[in-house]
């Protein structure tokens, strides 16, 4: 049986440790992985194949958490990023079960997060909203749940509010022509825009007679 000769910590990723048996290399895996392991062990291969699958397992793992610590992802982005790396469902489905079970995979508080935020930052359609959860793989029933509440009349005049800046100054014409492209193209319907642009060109005329 293949006994432990050597355990060494790699010199370019100190997280992973190099295991040597009868005084050579034979594999490497994650620390926390081989942590049990000591020089002088024997090691049969069905142990071996256990030790390789827990280090695959642990690896999938870390590059999730590393995807997370970008920005936060729904399970179908981390399971699809999972899969172009080369995982099976074999590695992918424990992986994806330990993320929602820490909580750090959640694509209902997911949903209403992207809502919540895009409506802070990026206001723009419940229709556009849908859909972009909808690419993200977020479930029918979350993405309802998260934009139930939402007023489209009053989404459009927050978009309106945060493009108004650039185009004050113009004569109504002017004015309504990017307004509405504008619009437009973050998914409102014509009659919503029509009454956005007429409301928001009202509130400029009332402060500008304000400050004469």
């Amino acid at each position: 049986m293949p006994q432990i000769t050597d355990l060494k910590i790699q010199k370019h990723n100190p997280n992973r440790l190099n295991i040597y048996l009868d005084g050579e290399f034979a594999f490497g895996v994650e620390r926390l992985v081989g942590a049990w392991l000591s020089i002088g062990d024997e090691i049969d291969p069905a142990k071996i194949e256990a030790l390789l699958r827990k280090d695959e397992l642990e690896k999938a793992y870390l590059r999730a958490l590393r995807l997370l610590n970008i920005r936060p992802r729904t399970a179908f982005e981390i399971s699809s990023r999972l899969a172009k790396a080369g995982y099976g469902e074999k590695i992918i489905e424990p992986v994806m079960a330990r993320l929602q079970e820490a909580g750090l995979i959640n694509d209902q508080v997911f949903a209403h997060t992207w809502v919540e935020n895009r409506c802070t930052f990026r206001p723009r359609s419940k229709r556009v909203l849908v859909l972009e959860l909808h690419q993200k793989g977020v479930a029918d029933s979350e993405i309802q749940s998260a934009v139930c509440d939402l007023d489209e009349t009053s989404l459009a005049l927050q978009t309106a509010q945060k493009y108004v800046s650039r185009c004050k100054d113009m004569p109504f014409d002017e004015f309504r022509k990017k307004m509405f492209g504008y619009l437009s193209r973050r998914g409102f319907n014509f009659e919503t825009v029509t009454e956005a642009i007429n409301h928001t060109w009202q509130i400029m005329q009332v402060e500008a007679e304000t400050l004469t």
